[in-house]
Order: structure tokens, then C-alpha cells, then sequence
């Protein structure tokens, strides 16, 4: 072969891309098979989704909620997909003239995933390497493959009139073999991928199962029914209690954890515990439940945002566990003052063990508006605490709780830059009329919700445009640990105007104007809408 056949022509180049693809794809679902067969959250596009989010600075992770919502885990697979995607693009065309180097390429790509997948906090060892490791392998050996088919095959014997070729190198590939060879990879991928994706639903067949055939006791001590006239019948104002289908999620999961309830358990150790005790979920069942309605807020509700919900909830209470357990908050002499509760996708969330026990309502909760936890809300146990932010409190899929001190341990976020203590702040928003709005003129009903939680709402305010503060009507309270619903009757006007809102809580605070960030501890300032009236 001649150095001229050597090199590739760019008729080719398409077609060492499209093998590149292939090599990729063929890579990415041979490793979910593999994952789907070990561990669902060891595939190479979690795991390094996964290590992505964990270096992502609190800037960037914030603007990625405000801009995404809950999509943005959506967005940064997709993302890792599309950077895959033309990675393999580049090493299919890298590969037509140095084959080793595009193979070692695709090597390098299943590397990166397994440090990312045994690097992972909830990593169970070295076999979470194995489907990133794999699918490499697969992915090097189809485009070996398929670039060996578009080089050009030894002539046996000299051409007749060699001076009417002009693309020797385009004109000796092997177009038949590699037809057979593409279409191999492609239908074997994606054969691999639904043997992954059935795998993957496999493994939580148990847990899904574990759930659906359980019957939550009635708890011994009820919510008060909630008070006629808490939750205002006025057109776009959030339901006073919130659907599970559309109560607000902020975590770090890629893959929602799946748990059998019945191989759960929880283990509850550390300093002041009298002896570790470990827990099934048939234990908490046994104890007294209460039901309880608690509103949550996420630290990453910008002012106005939609982070908050209300829901009716029904678990254990925290503090007589762990009085039990001889734990004593350090205003007693306790010498923990942080309980750390870990997840099973390896999420650390510290609590502040004096605010646990202090007589609030702080649960491990099992159920959540009448019916077992959601998998997307912990299923089959989380954390719930009102009057702290979720990043202090509401560790979802809980597996291990342990009393330390905030000196000797920083969770998660705290290593991220967050606060190590976080009481929600007092807000308030405005539901409708919705920003840009066109009303008519006449008497616009301009409604929303409060909240405090733990403290409770005394009152709300409402200004149009740079008048004085007009107190609002506001709704029966359920309890100082849910939102309030606020309704104000305004004679609107023709022209723009400007509403704007504040809150104050039963301790005389008065919600600020200072507009401040959600890190490190939680967005403040006053939620304001502008609106054009019609005549």
C-alpha cells in the first residue's frame, strides 16, 4: 500500500464520524446494561452527572435552578450526552487515519466514568467501575471495527491505467463490510440498551412492590382538620394544601432512589446515644405515628419562587427517638449539637440538634398527604422539620443518623458553601394577578401566600406602585407551620402599576426589603409584580 492510500480522503470523514457515533453509542448501552445488572446509579452518565453537580460551584448551580426548575438534572444529562456525542464525532475521524489512538480515545472516556462511579459518596466499591470499564471496551473494539473497514484493501494486482484514479484510498474501502458492521453495532446497542433500561426497572421492582402493598396505620395522634377558610377560592392562588404530583423537587439524584421498605433500615449512633440502635421500617411503623401539616421551603427559592409547599405528613417524632437513645440537646448538657443524616445516594445534611428537639414537630416521615412517601419525595423514609430550610433538615431516602458536633463534621452543602444553620425566613408572594398581567379596571382581587414557618404570619401588606401600605385579609391559620393565604381588594386603574408585598411574623418581624441571594442562607426581599390595566 502506498503512502497516498495511507491517507484518509474526506469522502470518508462522514463515515468515520458516523462510526465514531456508533462506537459511542454502542459504549454508552453496553455500560447501562452492565449498570442495569449491578447498579442503576453506576452508569457512566449518572456517575459523572453525578461528580459534575458535586464540583459545581453555588453560583452556577443556583442559576441552573433558576433558568431550568426542576429540569436541570434533565438538561445536564443532555448536556453530558451532547458533549459525548461529539467527543466520539471527533475520535471516528481521529480513528481514519490512526485507529489505535480512536480506540484508546473511547478507553479514556470509559476511565473518566469509573473514577467518576467509585469516586461517588455512595459508591460500593470497585464493581461500580465495571459498566463504564465494559462499555469502553465494547465501544473501542466496534470502532477498530468499523474504521478498518473504511480503509483501503490491498490491491493483488496492479491496476490497468493507474492514472485515472484519483481517490485511491475512496475507492478501495470496504463498503459492504461496513454496511454489515454499522448495522451489527447499531441494532446490537441498542438490543443492550432496552436489556439496560429493563435491568434498571428490574432492580427496583422490590421497592416499587415494597409500597404499593403498604397500608400506613392511622396515626394515633391527628392533624386538626384544616379550618374553613384557609384556603382561599380566588382564581391562580396555590392550593392550600399541595398535590404530591406537583410538590416542588431539589436534590442532587440523577436516578431517584428506589428502596425495598422491607430490607430498610436505620441506623442511629454518635455521641450522647446511650447504645446504637438500629431500626426497620416495621419498627417505625410500630411506634406512635402523628400526622402532621408542615409547609417546606428549598434554600434555593428565589424571592417569589415557587421552591414551597404544604403538605399533610405522617412519621415518628424525631425528639422521643432520640430521647429514647439518651440524647440530650446541648442546652441540657447534650455534647452533640449537630445530627447528621446520611442518605443512601451518599447525601450529608446536618441538623441542629437543639432546634430537633425544642418541641417542634420534627419527623421521620413515612407518609405524605394520606398515602406512602413518593420515591421522588424518600420513599420509604425522610426527614421533615418546619421552620428550617430543606438543606439543614430533609434528608430524603434517610438511612443512618449520627450525633456529632459542627466543629468536627461539615455536610455537604456546608462544604459547598452554605450555612450550617438555616431557619426559613419570613416571606411572602404574590399568586395573582401573574407578572405582565392586563387586568380590566375595577376591583382586581390580588391574592398569594405567606409563611414563617415556626413562628407563623400576623400580617400581610400590599403596595401599588410607591403608596402607602395597606394591610390585607388574611386566611383562617392551620397552624404556625404552614403558609397563609392572603387576599387584598385593589381598585385598579388605567396604566402600569407596580404591587408589591411583605409579610410580618408572630415575633414582630418585619419581612426585609435587602434583597440577598439564596446562598448561603436563603433569598430575602419583597415579592413584587407589575401589571397593566385596561380599561
Amino acid at each position: 500500500m502506498t503512502e497516498n492510500e495511507k491517507k484518509p480522503t474526506k469522502a470518508l470523514l462522514p463515515l468515520a464520524a458516523l462510526s465514531g457515533a456508533l462506537a459511542g453509542f454502542a459504549a454508552l448501552a453496553v455500560a447501562e446494561a452492565v449498570a442495569g445488572g449491578t447498579r442503576p446509579q453506576a452508569g457512566p452518565v449518572v456517575a459523572v452527572g453525578g461528580a459534575a453537580i458535586d464540583r459545581t460551584p453555588a453560583a452556577v448551580k443556583d442559576w441552573a435552578i433558576r433558568h431550568f426548575g426542576t429540569d436541570d438534572k434533565l438538561f445536564l444529562q443532555l448536556g453530558i450526552l451532547a458533549v459525548l456525542a461529539l467527543f466520539a464525532l471527533a475520535l471516528g475521524i481521529v480513528a481514519l487515519r490512526f485507529r489505535r489512538t480512536g480506540a484508546a480515545g473511547v478507553l479514556l472516556f470509559g476511565v473518566v466514568g469509573a473514577l467518576a462511579a467509585t469516586g461517588r459518596p455512595d459508591s460500593t466499591g470497585i464493581t461500580d467501575a465495571l459498566p463504564s470499564v465494559v462499555g469502553a471496551v465494547v465501544g473501542a473494539v466496534v470502532l477498530y471495527v468499523l474504521v478498518a473497514r473504511l480503509r483501503p484493501r490491498p490491491q493483488l494486482r496492479p491496476q490497468p491505467q493507474p492514472q485515472l484514479r484519483t481517490s485511491p484510498s475512496a475507492a478501495g474501502w470496504d463498503r459492504r463490510g461496513f454496511v454489515i458492521a454499522a448495522s451489527a453495532a447499531a441494532v446490537g446497542s441498542a438490543g443492550a440498551g432496552l436489556l439496560g433500561r429493563s435491568l434498571s426497572g428490574a432492580d427496583g421492582r422490590d421497592a416499587v412492590a415494597s409500597r404499593r402493598n403498604l397500608v400506613l396505620p392511622a396515626p394515633g395522634s391527628r392533624a386538626r382538620a384544616v379550618p374553613k377558610g384557609a384556603g382561599l377560592r380566588i382564581p391562580g392562588v396555590s392550593p392550600f394544601v399541595t398535590a404530591n404530583a406537583d410538590f416542588y423537587r431539589v436534590d442532587t439524584a440523577l436516578v431517584v432512589p428506589k428502596v425495598d421498605a422491607t430490607s430498610w433500615r436505620l441506623r442511629i449512633h454518635g455521641q450522647g446515644v446511650r447504645r446504637p440502635l438500629t431500626l426497620t421500617f416495621d419498627d417505625l411503623l410500630r411506634r406512635e405515628l402523628v400526622e402532621r401539616d408542615i409547609t417546606l421551603t428549598c434554600v434555593s427559592n428565589e424571592v417569589g419562587g415557587p421552591y414551597v409547599g404544604n403538605a399533610r405528613w405522617i412519621g415518628v417524632q424525631l425528639a422521643d427517638l432520640l430521647a429514647e437513645l439518651g440524647v440530650k440537646p446541648p442546652s441540657e448538657g447534650g455534647p452533640a449539637d449537630q445530627l447528621v443524616a446520611r442518605s443512601v445516594d451518599g447525601m450529608t445534611i446536618g441538623s441542629p440538634v437543639e432546634d430537633l428537639m425544642d418541641g417542634r414537630d420534627a419527623l421521620l416521615a413515612l407518609g405524605m398527604n394520606g398515602e406512602p412517601l413518593p420515591f421522588a419525595h424518600g420513599f420509604p423514609v425522610r426527614m421533615v422539620v418546619p421552620g428550617l430550610y430543606g438543606f439543614v433538615s430533609a434528608c430524603k431516602w434517610i438511612k443512618d443518623i449520627e450525633l456529632t458536633t459542627f466543629d468536627a463534621y461539615d455536610p455537604y452543602w456546608v462544604k459547598r458553601g452554605w450555612a450550617r444553620r438555616a431557619p426559613i425566613k419570613t416571606e411572602s408572594r404574590i399568586d395573582t394577578p401573574k407578572p405582565f398581567a392586563r387586568p380590566k379596571s375595577g376591583t382586581v382581587m390580588v391574592a398569594g401566600v405567606a409563611w414563617a414557618q415556626h413562628r407563623g404570619i400576623d400580617r400581610v401588606e400590599i403596595r401599588v406602585d410607591d403608596g402607602p401600605w395597606q394591610e390585607a385579609r388574611l386566611a383562617a391559620e392551620d397552624t404556625r407551620d404552614t403558609w397563609r393565604q392572603w387576599s387584598f381588594p385593589w381598585r385598579a386603574t388605567r396604566g402600569g402599576h407596580t404591587l408589591t408585598v411583605r409579610a410580618t411574623d408572630r415575633t414582630g418581624a418585619v419581612q426585609t426589603d435587602r434583597r440577598t441571594r439564596t446562598i448561603p442562607d436563603g433569598a430575602s426581599g419583597w415579592h413584587s409584580v407589575v401589571v397593566t390595566v385596561d380599561d
